[in-house]
């Protein structure tokens, strides 16, 4: 985006905000006074995600996903510069940089930061690589960790839904210990990549508060315990102490000054503000102008995470986490997600788009998401005959079980390839609808749904997701949610706002109620979620562990 600036814009102060995504980092400049975003820059990683190899060859097993660490300084390096060129913005304009990344990426390093992949030797080890959210080879550690957890009555297990994902912290330590000891004894820190990237950036190591709570299983001031810790293992006893334990930064406050290296990468002055780290999808929240109780957005890309603030505090079985301020200060902050929605439909187009459908997108000059769009929004709810479940990549919420697959049910011989891609984006708003529900049963009402994300572009998913879940739908309305949150976030710790609510207020941007629930369509989606739900429970509450004895028989073909 290069979006045209008046000349204002070269005398007002400004922040940069910059998002790690799954597949690149997206730097934005912001003008301070009203959040205007005069240009962002997007630069794809260039290792990607590293799911089937290492950069040497190494072969990978299936449920892995790494990254290379290298790949977000070079976000630094290419993106930041080129934004601020295209801004026009002068770097003494800059007084603050944030950032915000996936969660829960994690990776092992040094007592000075250095990534143990970076290591003589050590490339060709998988567990010395960022270990990305959707790396879900820790399924067995997270059971293990939630069972005991339940059979000790740990009082932070509820805090989580009653399970701990193989996504977080803990888990996916606890397979670093116990597939690579070497590695393990090696590590120094266990760092979030949120918080690693502001390490590089200010010089100071701070875990913040977002990641600790939710991620980190860090609850009222204290994390699970030596003694639970050496019953999972014994190995694994000093791991908070040893490893994690760190001084905890509030959201939006100062990590410290942009040091003398990150400032000739970035072209930045040295010393501006750096804000302490932040979630991709929590820092979406107030640049959404969701800082009241009630309003959950939905930050939807490859994934998608939901997070909302509440002044009730409950337990909803299944979410990602409830944390105290780890949202806004004040509230109670949720977050529950879906593992896969952009990468679900993404999968579909690789695999299932004939070569016919091909030639008839480019004559029309349509892309093959846009083609199977406007071939889907043709047709009434329910006429092609099927039911999914989206679970390609597993269920976060609220069965928190990465060993769960996708399922198609109705296919016939006159299935079109456009009928299994509505079906797949109506699996996608069921799974919200059910997330949804289940706050609400646990005494958290959600009034108002908010759609952040790429996936905002595709009006029939919009309008999908109004009718499923009876919402009106609200769209933040900025292309680059979380870094414009993580640059409102930056304004805050260089002393612009007071807070983030004042922040969000001067530079939040969004569209409320752009799609609202047709009655009749709503009605047609009743019935088809009624089929999904006893598809959920059949398949996801063990009364048919098909998927499981699949998963481990895909596993003994591959060892």
């Amino acid at each position: 985006m290069n979006t045209p600036h008046d000349d204002r814009a070269s005398l007002e102060p400004c922040v940069v905000g910059v998002d790690y995504g799954t597949l690149s980092g997206r730097a934005v400049v912001v003008r301070v006074a009203d959040g205007a975003e005069l240009a962002a820059v997007e630069h794809p990683y260039t290792h990607a995600v590293l799911d089937r190899e290492l950069p040497d060859g190494t072969p990978l097993p299936p449920d892995w996903a790494l990254q290379v660490p290298a790949d977000y300084i070079d976000v630094l390096r290419i993106a930041v510069p080129e934004a601020l060129a295209r801004a026009g913005v002068r770097p003494e304009q800059v007084i603050g940089i944030g950032t915000d990344f996936t969660a829960c990426t994690v990776l092992p390093v040094l007592a000075d930061g250095t990534p143990l992949c970076e290591l003589p030797g050590l490339a060709g080890r998988p567990h010395a690589y960022v270990k990305l959210w959707r790396h879900h080879a820790a399924q067995a550690q997270a059971d293990r960790i939630t069972a005991l957890a339940a059979e000790r009555k740990e009082p932070w297990l509820a805090r989580y839904g009653g399970k701990i994902s193989s996504e977080w912290e803990f888990a996916k330590a606890l397979q670093l210990l116990e597939e690579d000891p070497e590695l393990y004894e090696l590590t120094d820190r266990w760092i979030e990549a949120a918080d690693w990237i502001v390490w590089r950036l200010s010089g100071s190591y701070l875990r913040n508060a977002c990641t600790a709570g939710y991620k980190g299983q860090l609850q009222d001031g204290a994390y699970p315990s030596r003694d639970y810790l050496a019953a999972l293992n014994p190995g694994f006893a000093d791991f908070v102490t040893a490893k994690l334990e760190h001084p905890i930064g509030q959201l939006g406050d100062l990590a410290g000054g942009l040091t003398a290296e990150a400032a000739a990468w970035t072209g930045l002055p040295e010393g501006i503000a750096v804000c302490v780290g932040n979630v991709d999808a929590h820092v979406t929240a107030p640049a959404a102008t969701a800082v009241e109780p009630g309003r959950m957005v939905a930050i939807m890309g490859t994934s998608t995470c939901h997070v909302m603030s509440s002044d009730q505090w409950a337990e909803v079985p299944g979410m990602c986490g409830v944390v105290d301020g780890g949202i806004l200060p004040g509230l109670w902050g949720y977050e529950a997600g879906q593992s896969g929605v952009g990468d679900i439909f993404g999968w579909f187009v690789r695999t299932g788009f004939p070569a016919s459908y091909a030639e008839e997108a480019a004559t029309l000059g349509r892309d093959a998401h846009e083609h199977l769009t406007a071939l889907a929004a043709g047709q009434r709810v329910g006429e092609h005959g099927l039911i999914a479940l989206d679970w390609q990549s597993g269920n976060r919420s609220v069965l928190v079980d990465h060993d769960l697959s996708g399922v198609v049910v109705g296919l016939t011989l006159s299935t079109r390839p456009e009928d299994v891609y509505r079906a797949l984006l109506e699996a996608t708003a069921f799974g919200t609808r059910t997330i949804i529900e289940a706050f609400e049963a646990a005494g958290v009402p959600v009034e108002e749904l908010i759609i952040a994300g790429g996936l905002t572009k595709n009006a029939l998913l919009m309008q999908i997701y109004a009718d499923v879940t009876r919402k009106p739908l609200g769209v933040i309305d900025s292309a680059q949610g979380p870094a414009l949150g993580a640059a409102m976030h930056a304004a805050v710790a260089a002393g612009a706002y007071p807070d983030i609510r004042a922040s969000a207020q001067a530079m939040g941007k969004a569209r409320p109620a752009v799609y609202l629930p047709d009655p009749e369509r709503a009605a047609a989606y009743d019935r088809l979620y009624a089929e999904y739900r006893l598809l959920h429970d059949y398949f996801g509450r063990g009364a048919n562990e098909v998927m499981h004895r699949l998963r481990r028989i895909r596993a003994e073909v591959s060892a």
